[in-house]
């Protein structure tokens, strides 16, 4: 405890004035006063471990018993939920470990009376000195056995907890000190009644350890509140009050010493193993309170959003939150095996940026409990992508119907060739942008950032709140599936502001429940978020990736992405409703790869529960649709795609779609692997006869080919195979041409390609090793160092059970 102490010489005087009264009443008594034992003024003398727990200006002693309880401070700091109940305690101050402030009314009477027992047996009847306890204690130290007793009544006690003058020195307590402490008590007994000292005496005592108060005591070494508190349990609650730091068979033989003049001797039996089990969990934490925001109380501890009474009134939504937890601890248990152990969940209110649910980590299955994942940095994946259509719709620079080419494209990465791959390493030819977002295709994405540019979308990246701290030079065109690295928190706050028509505002972590809306930045027009969030929300779109029963089919209308990031080492699952936004992300802590884990059947299953938490009771309406969103039946040419009704920006709208090429030559073929301009390198850790490259033609609408011939270098290859077919070679070192040709010779294509590793190869030529026809891929180089290009981002992984 910490107390103003009487300074100046108002102070002095004072002191003076009261040590005189208390020797006129001692002399006049003809009463010694003794020289008191440490281990009985063992609570004094540890006051000082309650620093911070009080902080009083008292001019005058006593202080006011009112004062004194609403001056308490436990050493936790209390997270409450938008309806006011309790959902964490967070440790802030380690001086004490100090619990709430409970009356007399909430502590078993069992301990109440132990402690009278143990401590001051005639509490009731004196005026705050015993003197006939004084009088017993200076004999028994002067002609008796040589044992100090101590005197000091429950009223002194606290005097010297309340008073920094008053409490024991290293040195010990001299006659004046304790004259001064006797007249204290006095005067407490005078202003305070008899309950409010006991009640104030055990909650401002020091017990065990740093446990200081009975609130601390009961549910820490007996796991229930004081209320509870059996005679058992309150007989060595008072006599570790008499020696805190006894050692257990000095415990034992004085808690069933009290036990006797309790009247309860049978109580004595087992009491060494209930003491010795209830001294080990002196650093256990707290019984019966609830732990289900720990990340989110010290975030917002953190921003000094507590009270003076260390109580922070959060926006948190307890059933929710505790939903949250829930369904993290069921689906990674589900998922068992697959190298996932945490996960981070953030649900946010659209309109006012308030923060309704936060779990940073899976608690007890996590390898890294405190740290908060929804704040950690991960590689985002394909959560980047939907920001990517938003902004090339906004430039007009496609429509949701516009056709995309998903075919293999090789780009030059400044050092390498970076080959952007699908997640089933499938390619579907002309896609509509409306499919390539929904099913999460790569190379279509690609493309778009093509006709985007790497820069304008790390701008607008930044502008969302995501942390890049590279421009798009830097990223190149792997951005538009998500290279960079961003946190839950700012990636789910970013999708609100698609929820929320395109305007942009930072999370609120000052809300309050029931905060107005927010105002925000324009960044996206209404059209834009509104088509991107109906190109999210269609089923149908993400059938060819997803199908069309998902845990991202929701019963009611959601916009969803999800995103796996390189090596399958993050997994994300970001989405929204009319109300709310959901951010899961599911991995582990150490950042090693998931098995056989997708966006789709990791973190989706874990937003979809959330969500039907949220509309469990009702069914949310669509978004309305934007004045300048205009709709329009559309076909395509070669039945690409089903007719439907599609929506476009202002004049943008168009009746018929057909891939340019199919209308000048539908059957021209071409080579789909390997992609012009490619470096291979032979991977020494793979036997050399056992290392092959894919050779695949196709035709412009992605069919395979059959009337075309392969040739490597001017010389037939495979001759009286089908090129469309898996055909393959064995790689040679050096550089080398491939030609598709027709019938008549003609070349259709062609791919240069530079295969690396000849010392390599000619040692293994050399050990007498001949190549055979079972198949492997060399390795791609690529020759700029650890740049994300060589993070490409080649597998999506988007989709549940293809790998």
């Amino acid at each position: 405890m910490k107390l103003a102490g009487r300074v100046g010489s108002m102070g002095r005087c004072r002191v003076t004035v009261r040590r005189l009264q208390a020797v006129a009443l001692a002399l006049g008594l003809g009463l010694l006063v003794p020289a008191v034992s440490a281990q009985a003024q063992a609570p004094e003398a540890r006051a000082q471990t309650q620093a911070g727990a009080v902080q009083l200006q008292a001019s005058v002693f006593p202080p006011d018993y009112v004062a004194v309880r609403e001056a308490w401070r436990p050493s936790d700091a209390r997270l409450l939920a938008s309806d006011g109940r309790e959902l964490q305690r967070l440790r802030t101050d380690f001086s004490g470990r100090r619990g709430d402030w409970l009356p007399l009314s909430e502590v078993s009477v069992a301990l109440q009376r132990a402690v009278v027992v143990s401590e001051d047996r005639r509490f009731y009847e004196h005026g705050g000195v015993d003197w006939l306890a004084s009088a017993s204690a200076a004999w028994s130290s002067a002609w008796g056995d040589g044992v100090r007793r101590g005197a000091s009544t429950l009223s002194m006690q606290l005097a010297a907890l309340l008073d920094p003058a008053l409490r024991r020195g290293p040195g010990g307590r001299g006659i004046l000190q304790k004259l001064d402490q006797m007249q204290a008590a006095r005067v407490l007994e005078s202003h305070w009644t008899k309950p409010q000292i006991l009640e104030a005496y055990l909650n401002l005592a020091a017990w065990r350890g740093e446990l200081v108060g009975v609130d601390a005591l009961s549910r820490v070494l007996f796991q229930k509140h004081a209320s509870g508190l059996t005679f058992r349990e309150a007989a060595l609650a008072a006599v570790l009050l008499r020696g805190p730091n006894a050692p257990l068979p000095t415990l034992v033989q004085r808690g069933c010493a009290l036990l006797r003049e309790l009247g309860r001797p049978d109580e004595c039996q087992g009491l060494r193993g209930f003491t010795q089990a209830a001294l080990s969990r002196a650093r256990e934490a707290r019984f019966d309170t609830p732990a289900l925001a720990p990340h989110w109380a010290r975030l917002v501890w953190d921003a000094g959003l507590a009270d003076v009474h260390g109580e922070i009134r959060s926006t948190l939504d307890r059933g929710l939150q505790a939903a949250a937890v829930q369904s993290v601890r069921r689906r990674l248990g589900e998922l068992h095996g697959t190298g996932v152990s945490d996960a981070a969940v953030v649900v946010l209110d659209n309109r006012s940026g308030a923060v309704l649910a936060y779990v940073g980590s899976s608690g007890a299955l996590s390898e890294a409990a405190d740290v908060d994942h929804a704040r950690a940095i991960r590689q985002a994946g394909s959560t980047l992508k939907p920001f990517l259509y938003g902004l090339a719709l906004d430039q007009q620079r496609l429509t949701a119907a516009s056709l995309l080419d998903d075919s293999p494209v090789g780009l030059d990465g400044g050092g390498g060739l970076y080959v952007p791959d699908n997640y089933d390493h499938r390619f579907g030819g002309w896609v509509s942008a409306r499919t390539a977002l929904a099913s999460s295709l790569n190379v279509p994405a690609v493309r778009t950032l093509m006709l985007v540019g790497p820069d304008a979308l790390a701008d607008r990246l930044v502008a969302l709140g995501l942390p890049l701290d590279r421009g798009g030079d830097y990223y190149g065109y792997s951005l538009a599936l998500g290279s960079a690295d961003v946190t839950l928190l700012s990636l789910a706050n970013a999708y609100r502001a698609l929820a929320r028509g395109g305007d942009y505002a930072p999370v609120n972590l000052r809300a309050r429940p029931g905060a107005a809306a927010q105002t925000g930045v324009r960044l996206y027009s209404p059209e834009a978020a509104w088509i991107v969030g109906d190109m999210l929300a269609d089923r149908a779109a993400r059938a060819r990736t997803f199908g069309l029963d998902s845990p991202l089919t929701t019963r009611f209308w959601t916009a969803v992405k999800t995103g796996t990031s390189r090596d399958m080492r993050d997994n994300w699952c970001v989405g929204w409703s009319a109300d709310y936004t959901v951010g899961v992300w599911v991995g582990n802590s150490a950042g090693a790869s998931m098995r056989h884990v997708s966006g789709v059947s990791g973190a989706g299953p874990v937003w979809h529960d959330v969500f039907d938490w949220l509309y469990r009771n009702h069914a949310p309406g669509e978004p309305a649709r934007p004045p300048g969103v205009a709709a329009q039946a559309v076909v395509f040419g070669e039945a690409l795609e089903p007719a439907r009704t599609e929506y476009f920006l202002g004049d943008t709208a168009q009746a018929r779609f057909a891939p340019p090429d199919a209308q000048d030559d539908p059957g021209r073929p071409r080579i789909a692997e390997p992609v012009d301009g490619t470096i291979l390198a032979l991977d020494p850790d793979i036997p050399w006869d056992r290392q092959r490259l894919r050779l695949r033609a196709v035709d412009a609408r992605a069919r395979p080919v059959t009337e075309a011939r392969w040739f490597l270098d001017g010389a037939p290859h495979g001759e009286g195979r089908d090129p469309g077919l898996m055909a393959d070679w064995a790689p040679r070192p050096g550089a080398h041409v491939f030609e598709l040709r027709d019938a008549q010779g003609g070349v259709l294509d062609r791919a240069r390609i530079i295969v690396r590793g000849g010392r390599f190869a000619i040692e293994a030529e050399g050990a007498g090793r001949a190549p055979s026809v079972e198949s492997g891929v060399p390795r791609h180089e690529n020759a700029q160092p650890e740049t994300p290009v060589d993070r490409r981002v080649r597998n999506d992984s988007d989709a549940q059970g293809k790998h």
